[in-house]
């Protein structure tokens, strides 16, 4: 699923024999409790800035992945250099969220930090981290974080820290 009719439509291009659809807007109350095996988010929290459209989303993937599924998470994290913190500097105050941003062709978009990641994915077991260096749709590179999360299983707990 995604929200790009664009992207599902050269998804079924490229993959034919696969399953897409559109999801228009999450939550998607339709789908049923324990369904899915395995969430892809690739630079979906980037295009969604506030906190609490942030939630609900992550909150109906936790509903909707079976005990034991797969979370794998790719988004770009805060970036430390002086451009991206006049950015950031600049519209925290009009979002109340530091990382807000808005790109030169009119986006409002959002960076992370590991911290705000990790309470997003409460509740799931961490299985990997990594980072990368990505290039940015306007030719910069930005670290970006990639993590591996799984949902726990009713005899498994995620630990408390």
């Amino acid at each position: 699923m995604d929200a790009s009719p664009g992207m599902i439509a050269e998804a079924r291009r490229v993959h034919p024999a696969m399953s897409f659809a559109v999801l228009d807007t999450p939550p998607t109350p339709a789908w049923p409790d324990e369904s899915v095996d395995t969430v892809l988010l690739f630079a979906v929290l980037t295009c969604i800035p506030g906190d609490d459209a942030q939630t609900r989303p992550i909150g109906e993937l936790r509903r909707v992945l079976k005990p034991g599924g797969l979370l794998y998470l790719s988004d770009l994290l805060l970036q430390d250099d002086q451009h991206n913190r006049d950015r950031c500097a600049g519209f925290a105050e009009h979002h109340d969220t530091y990382g807000v941003f808005r790109t030169d062709d009119g986006a409002v978009c959002r960076h992370h930090s590991r911290d705000r990641l990790s309470s997003l994915l409460a509740g799931f077991d961490s299985r990997g981290t990594r980072y990368i260096t990505v290039p940015t749709m306007n030719g910069h590179e930005s670290v970006a974080i990639q993590i591996l999360a799984r949902k726990p299983t009713p005899h498994h707990h995620a630990p408390t820290h």
